[in-house]
């Protein structure tokens, strides 16, 4: 299964348009997002090209494609004009024989792990981009962590970008471009 992931769109329209394009010519199967899809939240500057109805619109058109969870800036008034479901905390997805766990951040992130272990986390809220095996032990590896950082506010010396998954690799893309400038393999 081919999956794009991203996080903390937060009402870009641009953002949105260069995820649908990638999901497009990638021959993706499914997205998944990681909150923060149309609010860009009090602390943030306005995205480039900021238009929540329009990014909505956009997004809209996969609704049966994409997987969603809530972020600390969604609220009931998003959800009336996405036609996928932003209201669950967490989700698990299976794919490839693999259990990912998604989450936006502020409740299950790198400070707060899920009780139960999973192959990876994925969670967004920080804006910035990374990898690191936790719950990790002698020879076993662990449970991966990954945030495949922002479409639309990149932090922390980042660029804006998202991240997909195929066969037990996960790889983190530019937006605007698409191309792949870290990896790794569960």
């Amino acid at each position: 299964m081919k999956i794009l992931i991203a996080s903390d769109i937060h009402g870009s329209a641009s953002a949105a348009r260069y995820l649908i394009g990638h999901f497009e010519d990638g021959k993706y199967d499914r997205i998944i997002l990681a909150g923060d899809i149309l609010y860009h939240g009090p602390r943030n500057d306005l995205p480039g090209e900021y238009n929540c109805m329009k990014t909505a619109e956009l997004l809209n058109i996969y609704k049966d494609k994409i997987r969603s969870v809530r972020g600390n800036c969604d609220s009931e008034v998003d959800q009336m004009v996405l036609q996928f479901s932003i209201t669950d905390d967490y989700a698990v997805v299976e794919a490839d024989g693999k259990r990912l766990f998604i989450s936006h951040g502020h409740i299950y992130g790198p400070g707060r792990l899920p009780d139960e272990m999973y192959d990876a986390m994925i969670c967004g809220h920080t804006h910035v981009p990374m990898h690191e095996y936790v719950r990790s032990f002698g020879e076993y590896k662990g449970m991966l962590l990954c945030n495949p950082g922002s479409t639309s506010i990149p932090k922390g010396g980042s660029e804006a970008g998202y991240m997909s998954y195929e066969n037990g690799r996960f790889n983190w893309h530019k937006l605007e471009t698409g191309e792949i400038y870290d990896s790794v393999e569960m």
